[in-house]
């Protein structure tokens, strides 16, 4: 049986660079989580991060340690994945904060003039 995505996943700047680099089992697991974004089921855990944007929100991975992976789903044509990074500290670091909510910007002003 063939399956259809609702939405295509589209991956802002470095972010699929970045996910390349995580182990193996942690690739899998960011798109087995993102293959359920796109059939509009909700990720096994995650959070809104509405300081970076309304409707951004962090996609968590745990294996060993631990992986986020930031993106928006609320628009139809796409769900943008905004920044993806190994997490070191117990607080999301402010560098990673400030990279996504840039990129989120710049997605909500290349929307406004192309979608």
């Amino acid at each position: 049986m063939e399956r259809s995505f609702s939405k295509a996943v589209d991956w802002i700047a470095d972010s699929r660079d970045v996910v390349r680099e995580f182990p193996r089992d942690v690739r899998v697991a960011i798109g087995v989580e993102l293959d359920n974004i796109q059939q509009g089921l909700s990720p096994s855990s995650w959070k809104p991060m509405k300081t970076i944007g309304l409707g951004v929100n962090e996609l968590r991975i745990k294996h060993g340690d631990q992986y986020r992976v930031l993106y928006v789903a609320k628009y139809e044509e796409a769900i943008y994945v905004l920044h993806a990074f190994k997490k070191k500290t117990q607080k999301t670091s402010k560098k990673d904060l400030e990279l996504a909510a840039a990129r989120f910007r710049s997605l909500v002003s290349w929307r406004s003039s192309h979608v």
